[in-house]
C-alpha cells in the first residue's frame, strides 16, 4: 500500500491535488452550524484542510474554533486565505498526538483520510478529546471507494460498529442537502459521547 504519511499530504497540497475540496463550506455542515447558538463551544476541526468550516464558524463568532492539520502546506494556505483567523487556533500536529478537550469535533473527509486499520484508534481518540456529553458531528461517505489510497470510504454498518460502545446516535441518515455530485452518498450524523 502507498505510504500515507505527512509527505504524502504535503505533496497533495503543494500540487493542488485536492479532489475532495469543493471550494466552499459543506452544505450539511453549514446548515448544522447555522442552528448553533452557544458561541462558547470549543470546536475542533481535524484534517482542517482548506479551512472553509473553520473560517465560517470563526466569522460567526465561534471564537474557540480550532483548525488542526499536520500538513504545513495546508495550514499555510489556510492562514493566507483567512488572515483574521487567530494563529494560536491553528494547530499543526498529528491528530493522534493532540491533547485537549472539546465540546464538538467536526468530521468532513477526515475519517476517509485515515487508513482502515487505524479506524478503531481514530474513534478512541475522538472519544478521548471530547468532553462528557460532547458531540462528534459531520458527514461520512456511504460507500466504499476500493482504492489503495484515500479516500477510504465505508458503509453505514461499518461506522455503527466502530462507535457502538462509544457514542449515542442522535442522528445518522442520508444528508438531504448534499451538493449535487454527492447527493445520496453522504451520511449526516450527530454522535454524543
Amino acid at each position: 500500500m502507498l505510504q500515507i504519511n505527512k509527505s504524502y499530504w504535503e505533496n497533495l497540497y503543494k500540487n493542488n491535488q485536492l479532489g475532495w475540496d469543493i471550494g466552499y463550506i459543506s452544505t450539511p455542515l453549514k446548515a448544522y452550524f447555522d442552528q448553533l447558538t452557544n458561541k462558547e463551544l470549543r470546536i475542533l476541526i481535524p484534517g482542517g484542510g482548506s479551512g472553509y468550516e473553520a473560517e465560517y464558524l470563526y466569522n460567526k463568532g465561534f471564537l474557540q474554533t480550532f483548525y488542526l492539520d499536520y500538513s504545513e502546506e495546508a495550514a499555510k494556505n489556510f492562514k493566507k486565505k483567512s488572515p483574521d483567523f487567530p494563529a494560536e487556533n491553528i494547530i499543526k500536529k498529528d491528530f493522534f498526538e493532540h491533547t485537549g478537550k472539546y465540546d464538538l469535533i467536526l468530521e468532513l473527509a477526515f475519517f476517509t483520510s485515515v487508513i482502515p486499520e487505524n479506524r478503531e484508534k481514530l474513534a478512541d481518540k475522538i472519544v478521548e478529546l471530547l468532553k462528557p456529553g460532547g458531540k462528534y458531528v459531520g458527514v461520512f461517505f456511504n460507500h466504499e471507494f476500493k482504492l489503495n489510497k484515500p479516500p477510504f470510504g465505508a458503509m453505514k454498518e461499518t461506522y455503527l460498529e466502530l462507535i457502538k460502545d462509544k457514542f449515542k446516535v442522535k442522528t445518522f441518515e442520508i444528508a438531504y442537502n448534499s451538493i449535487k455530485p454527492r447527493a445520496g452518498r453522504e451520511l449526516f450524523f450527530i454522535f454524543e459521547k
